[in-house]
């Protein structure tokens, strides 16, 4: 939740020439403002290599649920992505994995690939729950779809203990439970469609160690927070493969 009008219109603007100078190698770039400012995002869309998401989808269809933005009224803004279950939306407006499960397949229904964020905070870290915390949160949200269904979606891996804290998983920790991830999706749909599915890191991920954590071998890219409020360094980061 960050940005004025002006600001937003701003950055996007600044990340739009910043892809100018530094065409993307080997990424896909996607940009989740917002709600409020989606229209400007695929605006910017249009002249840029970059996808467009939303930050979140109500769990209801439309209707009388004032507030909420449904995966149908993102459809029609051509919205190819939708961030779910991040970690903010589990502590702060106690999302739970079967509301999350019900969000994943609105937006399936919509053609919009979910981005499914999953996590573990530090006490269950450091009680070593974090394998169990991750597993019960990726086959609660996900495992009701079909393999077919699966591959649209993108899973996010947050160490909530290493958001907005400045600490960072090590490359280690980071490769580890990628690891663990597509292991468990590999032995629920198998190992071909468990490679066809992207897994992001997203805790503290910055133009500085972007490169080191993206080198491990299941960890397919970052879902980025603080640091995408810079174009240089958003881009710098999305260039980092």
């Amino acid at each position: 939740m960050n940005k004025s009008f002006t600001e937003a219109d701003d950055l996007l603007f600044a990340i739009k020439e910043e892809l100018s100078k530094n065409p993307l190698k080997n990424a896909e770039v996607i940009i989740c403002p917002p709600a409020i400012y989606l229209e400007l995002a695929t605006d910017v869309a249009q002249e840029a290599a970059v996808s467009i998401g939303c930050q979140n989808v109500s769990k209801f269809d439309n209707g009388a649920y004032t507030g909420e933005i449904s995966a149908d009224m993102l459809a029609s803004m051509e919205v190819d992505y939708c961030i779910v279950g991040h970690s903010e939306r589990r502590k702060y407006f106690g999302e739970n994995n079967q509301d999350l499960a019900v969000k994943v397949n609105k937006l399936l229904d919509e053609n919009i690939s979910p981005i499914y964020c999953c996590g573990e905070v530090l006490e269950e870290r450091e009680a070593n729950k974090q394998f169990e915390v991750v597993e019960a949160q990726v086959s609660e949200g996900l495992f009701h779809l079909n393999a077919a269904e699966v591959e649209n979606v993108v899973v996010a891996y947050e160490p909530v203990w290493a958001i907005g804290t400045g600490k960072t998983a090590t490359s280690e920790q980071a490769q580890e439970m990628h690891a663990f991830i597509r292991s468990i999706l590999a032995k629920k749909y198998g190992e071909a469609a468990a490679n066809n599915i992207t897994i992001l890191y997203g805790g503290s991920c910055n133009a500085g160690n972007a490169k080191e954590l993206f080198a491990n071998p299941d960890v397919d890219g970052g879902l980025i927070g603080g640091a995408s409020l810079k174009a240089v360094d958003f881009i710098q980061i999305a260039n980092s493969f």
